[in-house]
């Protein structure tokens, strides 16, 4: 059995703008990974608890100040000693700072797979450098980041186009889009998960809804083009007060399966 997949769930969305209700994502992911609706394997055919380990380290005990920060660099810290590939359940994307923050100061610069409807590189929104709209402007003036490829953005304006070019980000548009367009990262990777970059259609559970987003076959397309170690990744920005029958926390749960089965294969093919 290749190294764990540890959950650390980051029940905290202080910083999102227009609604809240992300902080309730990491137990309704963890309700439906465990619902009887389905089983433990991924389309892969890996079994998790059987070819992969997870560990669920719970929920951190976060108190929407800017000290949570802290704990959730030392929570990712301590995955990386034990060993294990931290997926962080969120929250807002506010979180992917710290997180990477922590992943860099175990492995060094990262190449990141973002998946969103939003590039979330403003500088600052609503006067919060903090914001879930700015992680990765964070990220990347700290130079966390070798490679940052964002997927399904679609509400690129002026501000944020000169961010990304400012830091070097990779869009690919979604006008014309195919998985066949996503460039096959370099190690150590980590990949960020925003529910909202799926189309509402299939992912009603999020603040932020917006049209013409991602299928969930072309998502698990996006991953299976991978090869290189993951070294963590995070799943963020459900909001269960606005799903539909848990649909979107459905769906993140089979995240959390495929994201294990990736880390599993590209270790075997590194191997």
């Amino acid at each position: 059995m290749t190294r764990p997949v540890r959950l650390i769930g980051l029940p905290t969305d202080s910083n999102s703008s227009f609604l809240r209700g992300a902080a309730a994502g990491p137990p309704a992911i963890r309700a439906a990974l465990g619902s009887e609706h389905s089983n433990a394997f991924s389309e892969s055919g890996l079994e998790i608890g059987v070819d992969i380990a997870i560990e669920d380290s719970g929920d951190l005990p976060l108190t929407e100040t800017p000290s949570d920060d802290a704990l959730i660099g030392a929570a990712i810290a301590r995955a990386c000693a034990d060993r294990a590939v931290p997926i962080a359940l969120g929250g807002d994307h506010a979180v992917s700072a710290p997180i990477l923050a922590a992943i860099h100061a175990a492995h060094g610069p990262v190449d990141i797979l973002h998946i969103d409807a939003h590039p979330d590189l403003y500088d600052d929104f609503g006067g919060n450098p903090r914001s879930h709209a700015s992680p990765f402007a964070r990220i990347m003036e700290a130079g966390h980041a070798r490679r940052l490829v964002q997927v399904g953005i679609r509400t690129l304006n002026r501000h944020q186009r000169e961010q990304a070019a400012r830091f070097g980000v990779e869009i690919v548009p979604m006008r014309d889009f195919s998985p066949n367009d996503i460039p096959v990262l370099n190690g150590p990777l980590y990949i960020s998960i925003d529910m909202d970059g799926f189309d509402p259609a299939v992912a009603p559970g999020v603040a932020h809804l917006e049209p013409g987003g991602l299928t969930v076959r072309e998502v698990l397309a996006i991953l299976d083009r991978q090869i290189a170690p993951l070294i963590g990744a995070d799943i963020v920005e459900l909001n269960p007060e606005r799903d539909i029958h848990g649909v979107t926390a459905i769906l993140a749960a089979k995240l959390v399966r495929e994201l294990a089965a990736l880390h599993h294969r590209t270790v075997k093919q590194g191997a």
